[in-house]
């Protein structure tokens, strides 16, 4: 065991790990000669995230005290000091992160870089853990753990009031250590022999083998002797590995029919060999077990719902895979984890997906992360399997409503059409851009170079920040989006979300118009010599704007202009000129017959006796017809 002590007991949650353990604690103390960034790193599988969560257990005041830190060596054990920061990063963006960190400090800052300003002028050095650095990002393909890296860790590691502690791949640990000083920064490699733990592997292995500690009585688990001998041969098999040890014990447990315990070529070396040493013991075509696996290899967050697992393995295998998956849990059941979800609850509290809201639901998932890239690794063709993927997952669409659609469906489509290419093509229906998830789908729309984009995509990744940061529920998705196709000239799309969606806005924009310095807006009537007077919108607007009426003094420079548009429909005045004396401003009584309920502010707005309100952004102008109040909000 590198460098242990038999005098001492082992960390209860890791086992071993003495020499990262001890450099982790002289890092965390600050002990003379410690490097102020310290990056965990190694393969998939080897033990990155045990190890930080054993360490971060030493680090909390409360874990602490249910450990034996007497029994243990003194040298693996940190001193007791404030709680770290500790931003896990799976499944969030850089800008989560860094944020999260922000709020963690009580920051004052506003922006990215006034944060690390903020951070940089600190009394006293903050202390910084980020796990999962592998698994960042709502999608897999957007590329968020290098970003994360590059845009997150680097500033930091180069702040010297911060203390950083990060688990990041291989890859990306080399690219963070570039342009730090020397003596910065330390690299804890575990499948480094410095780092690596090869004996407790075995130890390991013989305690996953021992019914004491829930393994079935076998021959080969009851007679102590034979379970040494078998536990230290998958620990010798298994390299630096945690991980191939752990397959390697649950699939002998799982299936030990024809398994020989003295015939060390049952052993797998490395992830890849686990899955075809299990499928050749069991009788079975290695390659079943992999096109079974394929669909939660390529699959996005939590993994897919059960219900889909046939249609996609069929899809990726080019033939029937349903017989093989009901009765092939004995085959595939060591390296898939199933979850129980509670059914989301929208905003608004209406159920996510429709019918599918009912009740919980049950995701399949891989093990561990490194069986997905081995499995990708295998495929003759990534982005063709996520196309063959996307298609099925576009069938299962019910009538093709996205409000039918299974939520895994709706809100992951594009992280997999994203993968083979194909997210511009998915990007034309408004109906997804009501009712996805907005957190993933703008991530994967992000992905995209922005000139392989349509119009209604650039409008979505406009409004994507408000949808986001607001959590908007469906109805309110649909009514920014309305708003924001109708400023950006795409009437169709605007015209699609009212009339085909089924749902009942809170406002319809009547009219955007893109302009500029508009400093005042209000609501008024011209009189006409038959029939009602029309509605009219005047906005205060830069003297010189094509179509305005100058005011003021000609002789001042500051003088401005008014322009004077109808305010339901922009051409109801016709090509007339208007004359402005003719205006008539609403009384006091009219306007207050209009409801209006909006926490939204504006640049100037107004509001007509009808309930059109009139607002003026940076952006420009435009109208909403507000539903009034006491109709009820569908979502």
């Amino acid at each position: 065991m590198t460098g242990s002590t038999e005098d001492y007991a082992p960390h209860p949650h890791i086992g071993g790990r003495i020499a990262a353990l001890r450099a982790l604690a002289a890092w965390r103390g600050a002990a003379p000669g410690a490097p102020r960034v310290v990056v965990v790193t190694g393969g998939s599988g080897s033990g990155r995230s045990r190890l930080l969560t054993g360490f971060l257990v030493l680090c909390e005041p409360e874990y602490r005290k249910q450990l034996p830190l007497d029994e243990m060596d003194p040298s693996t054990v940190p001193p007791e000091l404030p709680v770290p920061a500790v931003p896990a990063a799976e499944g969030l963006t850089a800008a989560q992160v860094l944020w999260l960190l922000a709020d963690h400090y009580d920051l004052n800052a506003t922006s990215i870089e006034g944060v690390y300003a903020e951070l940089a002028a600190l009394d006293e050095p903050v202390t910084v853990v980020v796990p999962d650095v592998d698994r960042a990002g709502p999608v897999r393909a957007a590329g968020e753990s290098a970003r994360l890296v590059r845009e997150v860790l680097a500033p930091l590691a180069a702040t010297e009031t911060v203390r950083l502690l990060a688990e990041v791949p291989r890859p990306l640990a080399a690219e963070l250590a570039e342009g730090l000083p020397s003596g910065t920064m330390q690299i804890i490699d575990l499948d480094e022999p410095e780092w690596a733990d090869p004996e407790v592997l075995v130890l390991h292995a013989q305690a996953a083998l021992n019914p004491e500690f829930g393994a079935p009585e076998l021959p080969f688990t009851v007679d102590p002797a034979a379970r040494l001998a078998l536990g230290a041969a998958i620990g010798r098999r298994a390299g630096t590995s945690p991980l191939v040890v752990q397959l390697a014990v649950t699939c002998i447990l799982m299936a030990p029919e024809g398994f020989d315990p003295a015939d060390e070529r049952h052993l797998p070396t490395s992830v890849g060999e686990a899955l075809d040493l299990h499928a050749e013991r069991l009788g079975a075509d290695p390659q079943t077990l992999r096109f079974l696996l394929t669909p939660l290899a390529l699959a996005e967050a939590d993994g897919i719902p059960v219900q889909l697992w046939a249609r996609l393995a069929s899809t990726v295998a080019g033939q029937d895979m349903s017989q093989a998956i009901a009765g092939g849990m004995l085959l595939a059941g060591p390296f898939v984890q199933p979850e129980e979800q509670e059914a989301e609850q929208e905003q608004g509290g209406d159920a996510a997906g429709g019918e599918q809201g009912e009740g919980g639901r049950t995701l399949l998932r891989l093990l561990h992360p490194a069986l997905g890239d081995e499995i990708r690794a295998g495929l003759p063709n990534v982005a063709a399997a996520q196309t063959q993927i996307a298609m099925a997952l576009l069938e299962a669409v019910p009538e093709q409503d996205w409000s039918k659609a299974d939520p895994y469906v709706r809100d992951h489509i594009a992280g997999h059409t994203l993968e083979a290419g194909l997210l511009p093509q998915l990007l034309t229906d408004p109906a997804l851009f009501v009712h996805a998830d907005s957190v993933p789908l703008r991530a994967a729309i992000e992905a995209v170079p922005a000139e392989e984009l349509g119009a209604p995509a650039r409008t979505y990744l406009r409004t994507a920040p408000l949808l986001t940061r607001t959590q908007a529920p469906t109805t309110l998705r649909a009514a920014l989006l309305e708003t924001a196709f109708v400023e950006d000239g795409l009437a169709d799309y605007a015209e699609a979300i009212h009339q085909r969606l089924g749902l009942e806005l809170p406002w319809q924009t009547l009219w955007s118009l893109s302009l500029l310095g508009i400093s005042a807006v209000t609501v008024g009537s011209l009189p006409r010599a038959e029939g009602p007077a029309t509605p009219v919108a005047v906005l205060a607007v830069p003297a010189g704007t094509p179509g305005a009426h100058p005011i003021g003094d000609p002789r001042e420079e500051s003088r401005s202009a008014v322009l004077v548009r109808g305010l339901v429909r922009p051409e109801d005045l016709g090509d007339t000129d208007t004359d402005l004396t003719q205006v008539l401003r609403p009384s006091e009584d009219e306007r207050a017959a209009a409801a209006l309920i909006s926490d939204t502010s504006f640049t100037a707005a107004d509001l007509s006796p009808d309930g059109i309100l009139l607002v003026a952004t940076e952006r420009g102008a435009k109208a909403l017809r507000i539903r009034p109040a006491d109709l009820a909000i569908a979502s």
